[in-house]
C-alpha cells in the first residue's frame, strides 16, 4: 500500500510539473493565460503609428501573480488602445489596480502604463479600436457589436496606455 500512494505522489508531482512549465512558457501564446510575455523590451516609437496601427498582442498586467492575455488593440498618436467587453474581466481589473504593464506587439515589448477612459471621452478611442480592428463603425454604436460579442461596442470598456 505505500508503494502505490509513493508512486501516486511521484505522478502527481509530474503532472504538476508538467503543469506549471506549460503554464508558465507556452500559455501567452495559447488562449489560457500565461505569466511569461517574452519579446524584447523595446523604447516607445516617437511614432506608435509607425507599428501597425492593429492587430493581435498580448498584455501583461502588473501585480502578483503576472497575468498575460491575448488582446486586439490599436494605436493613435499617443500609444495603444484596447478595450474589453463589460464582463468584469480578469485582466482589466488588474490593469486598475496596477496600471503599470507591458504589451507585446510582434517580437517588441513596451513598458506601458494604462489609464481607463470614461464617459463620452471614449468614443474616439472606441471609434479607433473598432474601426482599426476592421468593423463597420458609426457614431451612435448602438447596434455595432465585435465579432459576435453580445454587447455593442459603446458599452465596452477602454484603457490607454502611454509609455512610463
Amino acid at each position: 500500500m505505500t508503494n502505490k500512494l509513493k508512486f501516486a505522489g511521484i505522478g502527481l508531482g509530474v503532472v504538476l510539473v508538467i503543469a506549471a512549465t506549460t503554464y508558465v512558457f507556452m500559455t501567452p501564446y495559447n488562449r489560457i493565460a500565461g505569466v511569461r510575455i517574452g519579446g524584447d523590451l523595446t523604447a516607445p516609437p516617437a511614432d506608435w503609428s509607425s507599428l501597425d496601427g492593429r492587430g493581435i498582442g498580448q498584455v501583461k498586467t502588473g501585480g502578483f501573480p503576472p497575468f498575460v492575455v491575448h488582446i486586439l488593440y490599436s494605436t493613435d498618436d499617443e500609444g495603444i488602445i484596447t478595450a474589453t467587453r463589460p464582463d468584469g474581466g480578469y485582466w482589466a481589473k488588474r490593469a486598475r489596480i496596477e496600471p503599470n504593464g507591458w504589451i507585446k506587439l510582434g517580437d517588441e515589448t513596451f513598458a506601458l502604463k494604462a489609464r481607463e477612459v470614461f464617459g463620452d471621452e471614449r468614443l474616439p478611442y472606441l471609434e479607433s479600436y473598432g474601426g482599426a480592428n476592421r468593423m463597420p463603425m458609426r457614431y451612435d454604436f448602438d447596434e455595432e457589436i465585435i465579432r459576435g460579442q453580445n454587447e455593442p461596442l459603446h458599452t465596452w470598456e477602454v484603457f490607454h496606455w502611454t509609455p512610463r
